[in-house]
């Protein structure tokens, strides 16, 4: 029952992860669209999607990976 239990919380625990997908998406769809509409800062506006991308977005999903991974290997059922 414990070991379903621990399964259950690191499936929950990888749904973060979607979250982030979505997130990375949003940040490129936006500097696509502002790309687009101003070609003249794309260099700019990369780096603007660059740190959007890995400060932001990419921290949530690393942390969320890394719960998931405690969850199923460092919390060891207590006898």
């Amino acid at each position: 029952m414990l070991e379903g239990a621990k399964l259950i919380g690191a499936g929950a625990a990888t749904i973060a992860l979607a979250g982030a997908a979505v997130g990375i998406g949003n940040v490129f769809s936006s500097l696509i669209h502002s790309v687009a509409r101003n070609p003249s800062l794309a260099k700019q506006l990369f780096g603007y999607a660059i740190l959007g991308f890995a400060t932001l977005t990419e921290a949530i999903a690393l942390f969320a990976l890394m719960m998931a991974f405690l969850i199923l290997f460092v919390f060891q059922t207590i006898k």
